[in-house]
Parts: C-alpha cells; structure tokens; sequence
C-alpha cells in the first residue's frame, strides 16, 4: 500500500512539524500566558455543558 519512499517522507514530516509545533509554542509562551489566561476555565465549562447534554439524553431517554 506505501512505498517505503512514502512511509521515510511521512515519518520526516510528522518529524518536522512537531518540531515546528514545539519551537513556535516555546517562542510564544510568554504571549499565550498573558493573552489566554482563564480560557482554562472556558474548557471547563465546555466540557461541563457537553456533559450535562450528555445526562439529559440519558435521563429523557424512553
């Protein structure tokens, strides 16, 4: 199904842009820390709201 030509290019690349993905988060971290600070909380409450859906389906349910 992959060629092993294939199967080097992809492990290169999954490679690269995790190392892409780690440099340009170490550059900004100082940014994140400032600019997104309490959006911990919006997941929360993300995760609570898709949760209690969750129990209302289950509690409706014939």
């Amino acid at each position: 199904m992959f060629s092993t030509g294939k199967i080097a290019f992809i492990i290169f690349f999954i490679i690269l842009f995790i190392a892409a993905m780690i440099w340009s988060y170490r550059k900004d971290i100082k940014l994140h820390k400032k600019e997104y600070k309490g959006s911990f909380w919006v997941l929360i409450g993300f995760i609570a709201f898709v949760l209690l859906l969750f129990v209302i389906k289950l509690v409706l349910k014939p």
